[in-house]
């Protein structure tokens, strides 16, 4: 089967942090070439389903990328089979450049083919991070550390990627930049799936939206239609 033009598919997923029942029943999907958005409260489940698709929590049911079930196989091999993940803690290596940094990202040996997407994209697509490239990592701003972590995972080829709360405590002009690189992603036909708590950026570049409560999906459908359920957003992202 083709590395291209894979769906994520989540069945009846249920997750837990050791007695702790986390993860009621989710069930969700991600097209190739789709920005799905998944909402809802600190709490709500959001970053956990992220880590259970990645294999980093305890999980039972079904997630299949494509053809092949991904429960029950390590990180490393998820990530190799073309998924991305940029957790929100903003994962650099500090004491390295950011060049040093973003060749890291490339995968090596016999994965290694011809990619996607190169340093020049990564630079033209963020030019500060051109302008700071022989600078360590560690001493970058929030905002271009945020850069340099997306562009890390897009250096892997994923078909994939997913992003835990890429544009928190950005400021508005960096939160732009943000939305214009999912868009560019989307363009190349890569999936998204964008744990975002801003309404406003998921409404914007979203084909799909997921909003979850308590470790249950509680709406599923387009942006516009979340824009017109006032029950929703009142119940489940309001604060």
């Amino acid at each position: 089967m083709s590395e291209m033009g894979r769906a994520l598919a989540l069945q009846d997923v249920h997750a837990f942090y050791g007695k702790s029942h986390v993860l009621h029943g989710v069930s969700m999907r991600v097209e190739p070439g789709e920005i799905v958005s998944l909402l809802g409260r600190n709490g709500s489940g959001r970053s956990t389903t992220v880590k259970t698709i990645m294999g980093q929590v305890d999980a039972q049911g079904s997630i299949k990328f494509g053809e092949r079930e991904l429960l029950g196989h390590k990180a490393y091999e998820i990530a190799h089979w073309g998924l991305a993940y940029v957790p929100e803690n903003r994962d650099i290596f500090p004491k390295l450049t950011v060049h040093q940094n973003l060749l890291l990202g490339q995968k090596s040996g016999s994965a290694k083919k011809k990619s996607r997407w190169g340093f020049e994209d990564m630079y033209r697509m963020f030019p500060r991070l051109k302008e700071r490239q022989h600078t360590e990592a560690g001493v970058l701003s929030g905002g271009e550390q945020q850069m340099l972590t997306l562009c890390r995972s897009l250096m892997g080829d994923p078909d994939l990627i997913m992003i835990d709360e890429p544009t928190e405590g950005l400021a508005p002009m960096i939160v732009e930049l943000v939305a214009e690189y999912l868009k560019a992603l989307r363009e190349r036909g890569i999936a998204v799936l964008l744990v975002e708590q801003k309404l406003a950026i998921a409404l914007e570049i979203s084909q799909r939206c997921y909003v979850m409560g308590h470790g249950r999906i509680v709406f599923e459908g387009t942006p516009a239609e979340l824009r017109s359920n006032s029950y929703v957003r009142k119940e489940w992202l309001e604060v």
